[in-house]
């Protein structure tokens, strides 16, 4: 799967990178018709803690699905809005199995 990794308002790091990689690669086991991920990673400039902002777009054939999500480092966004998509992807695999 491409997987497109877009930092806003810091320099993102290979490590990083890497990480959001392979848990997207990850995601083929539960749906494996995925096109591409778009993946943003943001920082506001905010007080509280949970400055970090992780927003994710799957494309798949006739419907993307976007999550977002933030926390306290980018790791811990990038693995909760891949659960999150885990789920959207298993039943999209289960709503197209009752179709046929």
């Amino acid at each position: 799967m491409k997987v497109n990794v877009q930092a806003v308002n810091f320099n993102v790091d290979r490590k990083l990178v890497d990480f959001v990689q392979e848990r997207m690669d990850r995601l083929e086991k539960y749906y494996d018709k995925i096109v591409s991920a778009d993946v943003f990673l943001k920082v506001e400039n905010m007080s509280d803690k949970e400055n970090k902002f992780v927003e994710i777009k799957i494309n798949v054939p006739g419907d993307d699905f976007l999550v977002k999500k933030h926390c306290k480092t980018f790791e811990e966004a990038v693995e909760i809005s891949a659960e999150s998509l885990e789920r959207l992807l298993v039943k999209r695999k289960e709503k197209i199995r009752d179709h046929i």
